[in-house]
């Protein structure tokens, strides 16, 4: 899952595809997820420690809820598709991403 959605991530901003880029997102959220479950069971089979699952699904349901909070507000401004032709960079209006800053460095 990891190497997919690193995959699908650069894809996604190649293509100027903020769907192939949020999959990709989604992608490295389930392997996160994966870890966590399996961190949590091989700390409760090794030692005992039943608490570590409710930890873990509470750490990852904030990094999720941290990922949907951003794409709702559109601060992966950069993942939007381009209009004008040639720009690797579809920046939207109010974009505050590096990727912005860079593309309105460059157009100066």
């Amino acid at each position: 899952m990891p190497a997919l959605g690193i995959a699908k991530q650069r894809l996604g901003s190649r293509l100027g595809s903020g769907a192939t880029a949020g999959e990709g997102g989604q992608n490295l959220l389930c392997a996160y997820l994966a870890a966590a479950v399996l961190a949590a069971l091989v700390a409760n089979s090794l030692w005992g420690w039943w608490w570590v699952d409710p930890v873990a699904g509470l750490v990852v349901a904030a990094v999720a809820v941290r990922e949907g909070r951003e794409a709702w507000k559109g601060e992966n401004c950069c993942a939007l598709p381009s209009v004008a032709g040639g720009q690797s960079c579809g920046c939207g209006p109010g974009c505050t991403d590096a990727c912005c800053a860079d593309q309105a460095s460059v157009e100066s």
